[in-house]
């Protein structure tokens, strides 16, 4: 749960600074921009500023913006019916992205949310510098988190269906509450 003014706040720096990576967003773009706290009122910490620009039933992209050392919660796209779940790649656009991803444990407890080092399993460290990118297959945990600064990425995705997404934290609730 998050103020109103929370989510003010962080819709404005999130449109200021993709837009100072020369992404255009219209008014009504603005509007549309999402503030997610995951419902763990903890926003700098844990969350996410997510605008879709388009979702059809094939296809996806958004600008995904997290502040200094904002993580976006451990998560995977699950199979839903006969689709085999959302297959993600995530372009560093500004700043430096860690993915964390299954494998060899690389990252440490101190790079992690405080107290929350149970709920991010996924250990193996990828950096995204500008310019770079990763494939996230279908099913496949991750997370992500701004390191050194605040970030800005593009997702360009299969169809997204984000209130089907699983989370290793039991805690989460997708929907942003507004007080």
């Amino acid at each position: 749960m998050i103020t109103k003014k929370e989510f003010e706040d962080a819709r404005s720096i999130a449109v200021k600074a993709i837009r100072e990576t020369g992404i255009e967003i219209s008014p009504d773009e603005i509007d549309t921009l999402s503030v997610a706290d995951f419902g763990l009122s903890n926003l700098k910490e844990e969350g996410g500023q997510i605008l879709t620009f388009f979702n059809t039933e094939r296809i996806a992209a958004k600008v995904i913006y997290l502040c200094r050392g904002q993580t976006l919660p451990e998560h995977w796209h699950p199979k839903v019916g006969n689709d085999i779940g959302k297959e993600e790649v995530l372009r560093c656009v500004k700043g430096i992205v860690r993915v964390g991803i299954p494998g060899e444990n690389e990252i440490s407890d101190d790079a992690l949310p405080a107290g929350k080092a149970g709920v991010y399993t996924c250990r193996k460290e990828v950096l995204l510098k500008p310019g770079e990118q990763i494939i996230l297959k279908p099913g496949l945990k991750h997370w992500f988190q701004s390191v050194n600064g605040e970030a800005v990425m593009f997702s360009f995705s299969s169809c997204v269906r984000d209130l089907t997404d699983h989370f290793t934290d039991p805690k989460i609730i997708r929907e942003t509450v507004i007080r």
